[in-house]
């Protein structure tokens, strides 16, 4: 039934999926540009089609009634922002007690315009030994998908390389909110 309602969303926006279901059965999946609630429903509709389940992080906010039951019935992971916690370590966690787990984590941290992206996702795949999966969305286009994936190394700058070329090409339903990839490591 999801699986229909999936191709009946894309089919109704007009999008198609792209790429391929990862191989991977356990990694950390970028899901940018990341600037409109849109986003999200996009997300869950392309990994239904892919067969991949994921699991999603978000503001604690959006798990509040009346539709936190649902949020959490599809993937999501309530994070207080504000909070200081070891969210890295939690997940590593997560990662070593299960067989499968596509752990969607927001680069760009919000839907608004930032100055760089939050790191979160890039040590999540360092601590839990875990590749990262690039998927994306393409709004000139109207598609989306999975791309490549990649091993985070101690080269931080070489890899972000890597994740820039990637998503040079890809256009936000927003664009002027989407920043190039980039972490404070690198600065």
């Amino acid at each position: 039934m999801l699986k229909l309602i999936a191709k009946l969303v894309l089919l109704a926006t007009g999008w198609r999926p792209e790429g391929e279901k990862p191989a991977e059965k356990r990694f950390v999946l970028i899901a940018a540009p990341h600037t409109s609630n849109w986003d999200l429903v996009y997300l869950l509709a392309l990994a239904e089609i892919f067969d991949v389940r994921i699991s999603w992080m978000g503001k604690d906010t959006i798990f509040r009634p009346p539709f936190g039951g649902l949020m959490r019935r599809l993937g999501g992971i309530p994070v207080v922002r504000h909070q200081r916690g070891n969210l890295v370590a939690q997940a590593a966690q997560r990662f070593a007690a299960s067989e499968e787990l596509a752990l969607v984590v927001p680069a760009e941290g919000t839907r608004g315009a930032v100055e760089h992206w939050k790191s979160g996702f890039y040590h999540i795949a360092r601590s839990a030994d875990v590749p990262i999966v690039l998927g994306y969305l393409d709004y000139a286009r109207r598609r989306g998908g999975f791309g490549s994936s990649l091993r985070a190394t101690e080269n931080v700058r070489k890899d972000m390389d890597q994740i820039r070329a990637f998503y040079a090409d890809k256009t936000a339903k927003h664009p002027e909110m989407f920043v190039e990839p980039r972490l404070k490591e690198e600065l």
